[in-house]
């Protein structure tokens, strides 16, 4: 850091403390979020299964958490019912992701969802005339050329199997737009529940619609060992909890680009455990497209400062 920098740095010491804490509680949310991948792979279950307790048992750590805090609200039909498209959009998102996950790996599973980005943009700017951030193309562009290095280059090699993976793990994307959207929409003008009580009621209608999703599969939702049912723990505590709470309290209190910005630990730190901990193999042009793809997303996520203030 600049010298500058250091003391404006050290005489706004007191007044920075806040939005300093918030820069940690984000990070760490990021990073509980990269570590999910992992604990699927991990479970040894199903993908559906995987997906149902996932939303099972954070659903139930949610609900708990707000009774106990005193935050609870009678949940009506007219909740449910504006429950029922984020949980369709969330289950469609898991279903595909899970699987990708498994035939691709979290790195690249988590990177391809991330690409929503995109989606998000065009959809805002279709439906809702929302212009795209100025660096929306040339981030698109960026984004499309490192994924080409990640998978386009090497797509002759890969097997069926692996192929279906790269588009499950893109339609994983399309179907956490949907989710984004509508879970945005319900709580910004109909919704009367607190976020939180919201977010556990849809993942327990998430819950329920993966389970006969399951079903119709086949797949048995008996788990056996320790592992599988730590791991399934995990999922729902860190991913469907804890960094969703640590994240929904530091977000408004940071500028929309570093929020952007700390997000993308989330994608990068998946592919960094999957090289570390499953043994990914990984080469030059690997890293450059993970870092163009990165690059890509960021400038397709930030806003101009004075339209992010109003955000």
């Amino acid at each position: 850091m600049p010298e500058a920098s250091t003391a404006a740095a050290c005489a706004d010491a007191g007044h920075d403390l806040p939005g300093r804490a918030a820069i940690v509680q984000m990070a760490i949310g990021a990073a509980l979020l990269s570590s999910t991948s992992l604990f699927v792979v991990y479970a040894h279950a199903a993908p559906t299964v995987s997906a149902f307790y996932r939303m099972l048992f954070g659903g139930a750590i949610l609900l708990a958490w707000v009774a106990m805090s005193g935050g609870w609200q009678r949940i009506g039909w007219r909740d449910a019912w504006l429950a029922a498209l984020p949980a369709a959009g969330f289950s469609a998102d898991l279903i595909q992701w899970h699987r990708s996950i498994l035939w691709v790996g979290p790195g690249i599973a988590t990177l391809l969802t991330n690409l929503q980005v995109f989606l998000m943009a065009l959809v805002g700017f279709a439906f809702l005339r929302e212009r795209p951030a100025r660096g929306f193309l040339p981030g698109m562009l960026l984004a499309m050329i490192g994924l080409w290095l990640l998978v386009g280059a090497h797509w002759s090699m890969f097997d069926a199997r692996h192929r279906s993976g790269v588009w499950l793990g893109l339609g994983s994307g399309v179907a956490y737009t949907v989710y984004l959207l509508s879970f945005r929409h319900a709580l910004k003008t109909h919704a009367y529940l607190p976020p939180a009580q919201f977010l556990g009621l849809m993942s327990l209608l998430s819950a329920g619609l993966l389970w006969l999703w399951g079903q119709g599969e086949g797949d048995s939702f008996a788990l056996h060992g320790w592992r599988s049912w730590s791991a399934l723990i995990a999922l729902g505590f860190f991913g469907q909890v804890l960094a969703w709470l640590l994240m929904v309290r530091a977000m408004p209190r940071l500028p929309a680009s570093l929020v952007g910005l700390l997000l993308l630990l989330q994608p990068a730190l998946a592919f960094v455990l999957d090289v570390v901990l499953l043994g990914r193999p990984t080469g030059y042009g690997d890293w450059s497209g993970l870092i163009l793809a990165l690059a890509g997303i960021l400038f397709g996520a930030l806003r101009p400062r004075r339209r992010a203030a109003t955000a």
